[in-house]
């Protein structure tokens, strides 16, 4: 590679990828059966030489050293997680620097688990640089990763499936405000304990690429990282991160952190660039060249290494041609075949597998090893680090071929991918394939293929807890909804694609699914990942659906005004009220309670009343408020909505003790605790440890809500509910603080 190119008063209550390495590669690990034939190409317009950045390495070398406990005042066994910024235009040398980086460390002994943020079409993958960095680090310190993840295997199994290998993480489970934290949480633990006694660097490329959801864990990991020898490096394109690019908001919110250093690698200069192209062609270039290539090039060393190759072959005549030719140039040079076989790869995503390349190219194998061995050789394409795959080395000539490509050359070639992963789902790695493939058939432009493959891809979204990306796929299945036939869309159910919204008396295996469907599970997905007024806006108009007594989008025979999912649609919009500030939802609340009011028990009806009474024991206690625990305990219990009946439950026996019921009341609160302990329902459980000693505390009893508190603590910090275990401190410090145990408290 060259010298730069590459890529109240009371205590309180709570309411209801692709390139990969670790460490150095080592010679002689078997390599896959494509890569093994093309093992002995060409790499002639890179340079041996590394070339500058002396400052930047430094930098990077100091903060592993500070991770490895060599910090001035730090002890042999301490280090202190280093975290740092590397931006950079396109082709300006981030991927060098970090392969030189990577080398060092590895050298002195550290563990470097790469991951790239996957694009595929317009699309990335969730969390695909965390999925493969720690899937890396499960290969070359597997003992240290499992004891790291015991007992929250299942939960991490959302970012790495193999953990849970023989117990497959279910799509299924209560999803909350708390689930994506916890998951987050337990990532940085886990993170932590791997790298305390062996300095780990994680490596996160190309976060201009980055999916939402990925973006919110490298901000928690950046803010909240305190222990461990831990490097986290992530780069990113500055070029690309125009105003409205969403990676902008969090680079300005990383630049207040005293513990993230930024760093931006700058273009070359002149004398720079003649070392880099006298590394390249092996000998002192002319000067009257590498002025001309300085002044073409501008010190990018991408296009520096271009203008050097293209000038010693006599491809580019008076380097006049413009950039975009000149990456297109050696690409245009190849056989038709390797051209062709260049334009699939474009379009397949940041790396393709070989067997998936295979299926869409449909040319004999020969002609296929042929066709890629031309196009390795003339350096456009390269072997995937790791893997059967193949990518472009530059993103920079990726793009430029993809944007060659004509509209209907474009879908045709996203049709052929699908079909291909349709005919053999082994084709790509599990834990990507439908992802892919619903963006295969989006871009294919066939919303009969592409909506049930987006619905997929969002229930996988959802299992991951990336909400971000669940609201972004179901906002393209309702795009998508009106341009599907009638019988497509007859063939779809609700069990297979939600569950937020409740069947209100419909069989969710057999009634088809409707556009009401995916608009409440859009709401709370946006609820989730705080986009909240974007899910405002998507209750407003399932509302409005609802109140004109028809569902168009739902097609012939839907289904008139129903007032228990109007009824759900308003106790999401309470709780983005009160999220958004904008008012304490109980006026939504008191709409839900007037529409269900007279109707049948439902699990709609149990959990209005239960928020009605949660709501109501937080801000004004009373009569109705106990009213309506009493109701929703009976009514949840009566259609076996089990959570909502314990949440209730807590609710009501807490309302018992402010009446005056201490014994009766504290008696229900703790079968509850029991209950929601031995069947270690997380959510509850949280509650529960908050709720109860608040209600101990509120009537005298501080030493016995101090064990219920420090078992709290226990349960949450295990479970990684980081607000819950929040809320458990501040009331054990105040427990404390009663006993007049102040030292304690202070702690």
């Amino acid at each position: 590679m060259n010298g730069g190119a590459g890529e109240g008063g009371r205590t309180a209550s709570l309411p209801a990828v692709v390139p990969v390495a670790v460490r150095l590669p080592k010679t002689g690990d078997p390599m896959s059966y494509p890569r093994a034939m093309l093992g002995s190409v060409e790499t002639r317009s890179v340079s041996p030489v590394f070339v500058g950045r002396t400052g930047e390495l430094d930098t990077l070398n100091d903060a592993l050293a500070r991770a490895a406990g060599g910090a001035p005042g730090a002890s042999a066994s301490q280090g202190e997680p280093q975290a740092l910024l590397l931006g950079g235009e396109a082709g300006v040398g981030k991927t060098r620097l970090v392969e030189e980086f990577a080398a060092a460390a590895g050298r002195q002994g550290a563990v470097v688990a790469l991951g790239g943020c996957v694009e595929i079409g317009a699309d990335g993958l969730p969390f695909a640089p965390f999925s493969t960095a720690l899937r890396a680090l499960r290969r070359h310190l597997p003992e240290e990763l499992a004891a790291a993840a015991a007992g929250q295997e299942e939960e991490l199994a959302r970012l790495l499936p193999e953990l849970a290998e023989g117990a497959p993480v279910t799509g299924g489970g209560r999803h909350d405000e708390e689930s994506m934290a916890r998951l987050f949480e337990l990532t940085a633990r886990l993170l932590e304990r791997v790298a305390a006694r062996r300095t780990v660097v994680l490596v996160l490329e190309d976060l201009h690429w980055a999916d939402a959801s990925t973006r919110h864990l490298v901000a928690y990991l950046l803010r909240t990282l305190r222990t461990g020898r831990l490097v986290v490096l992530a780069t990113y394109r500055s070029d690309d991160i125009h105003r409205r690019h969403p990676l902008r908001p969090l680079l300005a919110e990383l630049d207040r952190l005293r513990t993230v250093r930024r760093l931006e690698l700058g273009r070359f200069t002149r004398d720079e660039v003649g070392r880099q192209i006298a590394g390249i062609l092996a000998h002192e270039p002319d000067p009257l060249q590498v002025d001309a290539i300085f002044e073409r090039s501008d010190g990018n060393a991408f296009f520096v290494e271009e203008l050097a190759v293209a000038a010693h072959e006599g491809s580019c005549t008076g380097l006049t041609d413009s950039l975009r030719d000149l990456l297109l140039v050696r690409v245009e040079a190849l056989p038709e075949s390797a051209q062709r076989v260049a334009r699939i790869v474009a379009e397949g995503g940041s790396t393709v597998e070989y067997r998936l390349l295979a299926a869409v190219a449909q040319l004999a194998e020969d002609d296929l090893i042929e066709a890629l061995r031309s196009a390795v050789n003339a350096n456009i394409l390269l072997p995937a680090p790791d893997g059967d795959g193949y990518r472009f080395r530059h993103s920079l000539v990726r793009e430029a071929v993809g944007d060659d490509l004509l509209p209907g050359e474009r879908s045709r070639l996203n049709r052929r991918y699908a079909e291909a992963l349709d005919a053999d789902p082994t084709l790509v790695p599990a834990a990507e394939r439908v992802m892919r493939l619903a963006s295969y058939w989006y871009h294919a432009h066939d919303p009969a293929k592409a909506l049930p493959a987006v619905l997929d891809a969002s229930v996988e979204a959802r299992r991951r807890h990336a909400y971000s990306e669940q609201l972004r796929l179901l906002e393209r299945a309702m795009e998508l909804w009106d341009s599907v036939p009638d019988d497509v869309r007859a063939t779809l159910r609700p069990v297979d694609y939600t569950e937020v919204y409740p069947p209100c008396g419909c069989d969710p295996a057999t009634t088809p699914l409707r556009y009401l469907d995916l608009m409440a599970e859009a709401a709370v997905a946006g609820r989730l990942c705080g986009e909240r007024e974007r899910a405002m806006k998507i209750t407003k108009r399932a509302l409005r659906l609802l109140e004109d007594e028809q569902d168009p989008a739902a097609g012939t025979g839907a289904s008139g005004r129903d007032p228990q999912r109007a009824a759900w649609f308003w106790t999401q919009r309470s709780l983005l009220v009160q999220a958004q500030g904008r008012g304490d939802g109980w006026r939504e609340l008191g709409i839900a309670q007037e529409l269900v009011r007279g109707l049948p028990p439902s699990q709609v009806h149990a959990e209005v009343l239960a928020m009605a009474a949660n709501w109501s024991m937080l801000h004004s206690p009373g009569p109705d408020a106990m009213t309506a625990a009493e109701r929703a305990v009976e009514y949840a219990r009566m259609v076996g909505a089990d959570e909502i009946e314990l949440n209730a439950r807590l609710t009501l026996g807490g309302l018992m003790v402010d009446a005056g019921q201490i014994d009766a009341g504290l008696a229900e609160m703790f079968q509850v605790r029991d209950l929601v302990v031995a069947q270690d329902r997380s959510v509850v459980v949280a509650r529960s440890h908050v709720n109860l000693p608040s209600s101990l505390e509120s009537v005298g009893r501080s030493r016995e809500a101090l064990g219920i508190l420090r078992e709290g603590v226990d349960l949450t910090r295990r479970m990684g509910l980081l607000e819950s275990e929040a809320w458990v401190w501040g009331n054990l410090a105040e427990s404390l603080i009663s006993l007049g145990r102040w030292d304690e408290a202070l702690e």
